[in-house]
């Protein structure tokens, strides 16, 4: 962008601009005086000539040039500085259930979201969210752990999102158990977290379930073991009572199911490690959880701003004198009067 670093002189050519005015418009020739003006009343009025122009043209030149006109490329510079973030989602079998949105209120309109495929089981709407909430933080690190039985790193804390989100779309309800249990994830995300070196540490684990899987340690054990490495677990509690798994034997149908997750255990675990509990009925309660985790974890991002200057007033002095020199030789050569 053009700017000037002075732009209150550009008032200077008021002035000059007043000054040819004055030349064209009352100036006259020089005359004598003589008992009656009556023989002279046609004589014309002094007209610029060719020096007079460039004397003119000199001068604005020389305003402008003095307002220091310049051309101006601003540079942003982005320093962040992002957190270190592990998603543990919960692959158990029960993840293959649908949760009616609020909007379906009548099995005809249930009858036409299935036809058209717009309902989705608990896996795909929350695979969904979390690709939108990974596209959002492009300065973070994030891993993904699914969890059944036991817990697997799909992906450890990574900058290349397109890579995990990748890995996030091959999860599938079921396909490392049917069990639910809470205390592996926890701990294989602090043992992914104790030793980063970033200023904050998070877990966000979702679940449909209770814990059922036997392990040597207990869920509010891991969260003890995670708050002493200072990691942060948010949890987040899927599922509603009205909700149905679409049934694949003879005759198909769909069977119902309620939700089963331990709330209060959920709550326990948030509440050790300084975090948050959310509770996801649907596919809009999901990305409302997800919005508000994405509030509540900011990474810190500085953008200093710094402006390179072109500057052009000394090519326009340049220019200034050149047009005076030019108008000063035609007024003394080709322009010239005698008296």
């Amino acid at each position: 962008m053009i700017d000037f670093a002075y732009p209150w002189v550009l008032f200077g050519g008021v002035p000059v601009a007043l000054l040819g005015i004055y030349f064209i418009r009352w100036r006259r020739e020089p005359s004598v005086v003589v008992a009656t003006a009556a023989p002279f009343r046609a004589a014309r009025r002094r007209r610029l000539g060719w020096p007079d122009w460039l004397y003119l043209l000199g001068a604005l030149l020389l305003v402008i040039a003095l307002a220091r006109p310049r051309y101006g490329d601003e540079k942003v510079v982005v320093r962040a500085q992002g957190i270190d973030i592990i998603i543990a989602l919960d692959m158990s079998g029960s993840m293959q259930a649908v949760d009616l949105p609020r909007r379906i209120a009548t099995r005809e309109q249930l009858a036409e979201a299935l036809e058209k495929g717009t309902l989705k089981h608990r896996l795909e709407v929350a695979k969904a969210e979390i690709r939108r909430f990974i596209m959002q933080r492009p300065n973070d690190r994030i891993g993904l752990i699914g969890f059944a039985d036991q817990a697997y790193s799909f992906a450890p804390p990574t900058l290349d999102h397109a890579w995990l989100v990748d890995r996030l779309d091959q999860l599938e309800p079921g396909m490392i158990g049917d069990a639910t249990g809470i205390a592996a994830p926890i701990g294989s995300a602090t043992s992914r977290l104790k030793n980063s070196a970033a200023p904050r540490r998070v877990l966000v684990l979702f679940t449909d379930g209770a814990n059922t899987a036997e392990n040597r340690v207990t869920p509010e054990q891991a969260a003890r073991l995670a708050k002493e490495f200072n990691v942060i677990i948010h949890t987040v509690g899927i599922g509603s009572n009205q909700a149905f798994v679409i049934g694949t034997g003879f005759g198909g149908g769909l069977v119902p199911v309620r939700d089963s997750f331990d709330e209060p255990l959920l709550r326990r675990l948030a509440e050790t490690t300084g975090g948050s509990y959310f509770r996801a009925a649907d596919a809009d309660g999901m990305r409302q959880v997800m919005d508000e985790i994405n509030r509540l974890e900011r990474t810190n991002i500085e953008q200093p701003r710094y402006v390179e200057y072109r500057e052009y007033a000394p090519l326009l002095a340049l220019a200034a004198l050149a047009v005076l020199l030019a108008g000063f030789t035609l007024q003394c050569t080709w322009k010239l009067r005698l008296p």
